[in-house]
């Protein structure tokens, strides 16, 4: 088991997120801080190979502008997908540690439902974790899941979304 757990993690290191050349500009950010009346509401959740829904249940929700190095650091990291693998989740890239300023986040309740009230508008990446580990298996499964949501500043009520990777 150990053996397969080592070649597992060697092929997901090979498979790791190139460098992102985009530099992160704080200004294009800035709108993170603004004060707005938009709410989003959503639910975060993966769904295993059998079908289970597992809930991203305690788990940090995050809202980040999508700036030119946003949009890059995704591209990077997921390439068409909304969901990164968890065995990934290990070999990420750090960011910028400026860009680690510009992120709001919220705890999921139980259900993976999360909300972020006054939300400035502007476009948005929303992404959280949903991992479990399967019986007699050392490696976690399931991973990042993303979706985006537009905040036009017109809202008259909450914007919803589900955050399922799909």
């Amino acid at each position: 088991m150990r053996i397969f757990a080592l070649l597992f993690c060697t092929l997901a290191l090979s498979a790791c997120a190139s460098d992102v050349s985009v530099p992160f500009d704080p200004q294009e950010a800035a709108f993170i801080h603004q004060r707005g009346k938009a709410s989003i509401e959503g639910e975060a959740f993966f769904r295993a190979e059998t079908g289970r829904v597992i809930h991203a249940a305690g788990e940090w929700v995050n809202l980040i502008p999508a700036t030119s190095y946003a949009d890059a650091r995704f591209r990077a990291l997921f390439g068409t997908e909304k969901y990164l693998r968890a065995t990934r989740l290990f070999w990420m890239e750090d960011a910028d540690p400026t860009y680690m300023q510009f992120i709001r986040a919220t705890k999921a309740d139980s259900h993976g439902r999360f909300s972020f009230e006054q939300v400035a508008p502007g476009r948005y990446y929303v992404w959280t974790t949903a991992t479990w580990v399967p019986e007699n298996w050392i490696i976690p499964a399931g991973g990042l899941i993303y979706e985006t949501v537009t905040v036009t500043g017109q809202e008259t009520r909450p914007i919803r979304i589900i955050v399922s990777g799909k």
